[in-house]
């Protein structure tokens, strides 16, 4: 239990997979312009990187590795991940039209959202059992969440703010988001 604990604060904290690893950008500074929007799509995402996780882990050690097709990994996974992905975009459209609409592009863009492929083959590459394929995706989810939420209120708070024309849109954004990856190099200091 304390190693599943362990990979999921790894995961969202220490090596966080958009502040950290810098996968997931896109739509990291794309949606992080409101809260609800952020929050919905950090709730997306931790789903379908929790469920391709497991996933993508049944198939590696069920079907690739034992028949030898290793090298098919990243095309299946991709194939997992966009089924997912459209299965979450049928249910918001149809359950919630004003978070499918927030959402705008970056839902499919999920789909291509390196990170949730990033979580898929590093699960593979650290051999990690389901168990601990599905703690990797939740954390890294998790992480990603608290990350867009983060930069969401930040940048509430910058609108509020006069700032000089130079740094106004991007540069302020870009600046909050290396600001906040500094800062969340002080978690290393947790790894055992």
């Amino acid at each position: 239990m304390n190693s599943l604990i362990l990979i999921i604060v790894s995961c969202a904290l220490i090596n966080n997979v958009v502040l950290n690893q810098f996968l997931g950008i896109c739509s990291f500074l794309g949606v992080s312009q409101q809260m609800k929007a952020s929050a919905s799509l950090g709730g997306a995402v931790i789903f379908v990187i929790t469920v391709a996780s497991a996933v993508a882990s049944l198939l590696y050690d069920n079907v690739l590795s034992p028949l030898g097709l290793d090298y098919m990994k990243t095309i299946v996974f991709i194939l997992v991940i966009a089924a997912l992905v459209q299965i979450v975009e049928m249910f918001l459209k149809k359950s919630s039209p004003s978070i499918y609409k927030a959402l705008g592009i970056y839902l499919p863009l999920i789909t291509t959202n390196c990170a949730v492929l990033g979580i898929a083959l590093t699960n593979v590459q650290n051999e990690f059992n389901l168990i601990q394929s599905i703690a990797a995706g939740f954390g890294t989810g998790v992480g990603y969440t608290v990350a867009i939420v983060l930069l969401a209120g930040i940048r509430s708070r910058i609108r509020e703010e006069d700032l000089p024309e130079p740094l106004r849109g991007a540069p302020i954004v870009l600046i909050s988001a290396a600001l906040m990856s500094i800062a969340f190099m002080g978690f290393s200091g947790l790894a055992l």
